[in-house]
């Protein structure tokens, strides 16, 4: 194992030990980073309503992206994007909504991506576009 694979598994202690906003906030970063390779432009990060929160709001191309991220430590729940629940997509939904509402974009197209930082030995990060669909809309 080279240099560059020992960094590549290297986690933030507070990650390793568990603190699960630290683990949080470091995964969002990676899909961060992982968006712009792709060519996203992030708009905002952390975005919170009273009906919901967005990990991410970026624009791919002239469609305005709305963004969960999910990050897991092992494979023994399943992938990472199997955990957005019906429940989680639809305050995904309604958040978006104000965002929109608030900023007053009435005809944007948008899309719902799920990016999936796996943060096991073999995992990866994955960016799954239109994972699901608009639940208020």
């Amino acid at each position: 194992m080279g240099l560059r694979d020992m960094f590549r598994y290297w986690r933030p202690s507070s990650a390793r030990r568990g603190d699960p906003r630290q683990f949080g906030r470091w995964g969002e970063k990676q899909a961060v980073k992982a968006l712009k390779r792709r060519g996203y432009r992030i708009i905002q990060t952390n975005y919170r309503s009273a009906l919901g929160e967005i990990d991410i709001i970026a624009r791919d191309g002239d469609v305005l992206v709305f963004v969960e991220v999910k990050a897991r430590r092992s494979s023994s729940h399943g992938p990472p994007a199997e955990s957005v629940t019906p429940r989680k997509r639809r305050q995904i939904s309604h958040a978006a909504a104000v965002f929109l509402k608030k900023h007053r974009m009435t005809h944007v197209n948008v899309r719902f991506d799920v990016v999936s930082v796996d943060l096991t030995p073999e995992g990866q990060t994955e960016i799954i576009q239109d994972a699901f669909p608009a639940t208020i809309f």
